[in-house]
């Protein structure tokens, strides 16, 4: 049922490369809750505000204005607007340097926030940093890791409430091209990955940092001489992939806590692995820290940006 538009005090935006979701907020608390496939990837900076609108027209005031908090790809290069990089090391959001988005109806005040930016190794994030954000407002003073797996994985060092370096991996997209574009994709296809081969090939890639690069072709070969399973294959794409990931990220998880934030299905995956290889980690997830990483932002924010 849709909120009464008297009992909206603001509205949350997590705005991905390939979603948009929305939240009518009364002070920290979601009203209701949507979503969209009208992602950053699909539109060009003149179609974002009849995008947002078509999702949360019916939210707006009659007269007035409504703020609006926007985290992810929304402030990207070719976004709606572009907002700053925040140097690291810093706290990862500061609602002071967000940005107001242009936008031809009158009812709506568009507050985009920043990202973040490491200068070296180089590297970017946009949206992630708000789950961050929503991490420490539940857990202030945490020392140690985050894992963030997705499309681009990211993992990020904690300390004194602020972000002290962080390193992206490309694990989910190169699942995705391997498994769709290359050779491998006689192999798997559309094949869920089964848990346990991934375990298997997971332990093996964290073992051994040379498993997944000479592993990767041995699945299309399995597949012809013993018939290997689509499933069973893309276990074992899967958990080469993350068991290189979690080695080269070792600096991050074995000497203190990592928390994985995610989709419960593939944080869990990170989490057996990493609990597997001794580190003291555990889960949360994701879709619940943006949220609470906008409502600090909406708090924090100032009147005029």
């Amino acid at each position: 049922m849709t909120p009464e538009r008297s009992a909206i005090d603001w509205i949350a935006v997590d705005w991905g490369t390939t979603r948009l979701r929305a939240w009518a907020m009364r002070g920290a608390q979601p009203l209701d809750a949507r979503a969209s496939d009208r992602g950053m990837g699909g539109l060009s900076p003149a179609e974002f505000e009849p995008a947002l609108l078509d999702l949360i027209g019916d939210w707006l005031p009659a007269a007035g204005r409504m703020r609006v908090v926007a985290c992810g790809m929304v402030g990207a290069r070719g976004g709606w607007a572009e907002a700053e990089y925040r140097a690291t090391p810093c706290p990862p959001l500061d609602p002071r340097r967000a940005i107001r988005a242009p936008a031809r109806d009158p009812r709506l005040d568009v507050r985009i926030l920043p990202g973040l930016s490491q200068a070296e190794p180089p590297d970017v994030m946009r949206g992630e940093e708000t789950q961050i954000a929503g991490f420490l407002a539940e857990n202030p003073g945490f020392e140690g890791s985050l894992c963030l797996p997705g499309t681009h994985s990211k993992w990020v060092r904690l300390a004194r409430d602020r972000v002290e370096g962080f390193r992206t991996f490309l694990t989910g997209e190169l699942f995705s091209l391997l498994a769709g574009q290359s050779v491998l994709r006689l192999t798997i296809g559309a094949a869920r990955p089964d848990p346990d081969a991934l375990a298997e090939a997971g332990a093996e890639a964290l073992a051994d940092p040379h498993a997944a690069p000479s592993g990767l072709f041995a699945l299309r070969a399995a597949a012809l001489l013993r018939d290997l399973a689509p499933e069973r294959a893309a276990g074992r794409l899967s958990g080469l992939l993350i068991g290189a990931e979690l080695a080269a990220a070792r600096d991050f998880w074995r000497n203190g806590p990592t928390v994985i934030v995610g989709a419960p299905d593939l944080a869990r995956r990170y989490e057996a692995l990493l609990l597997a290889a001794g580190a003291q980690a555990c889960h949360k997830d994701g879709a619940a820290l943006v949220l609470a990483g906008l409502a600090a932002a909406s708090r924090d924010l100032p009147e005029d940006t």
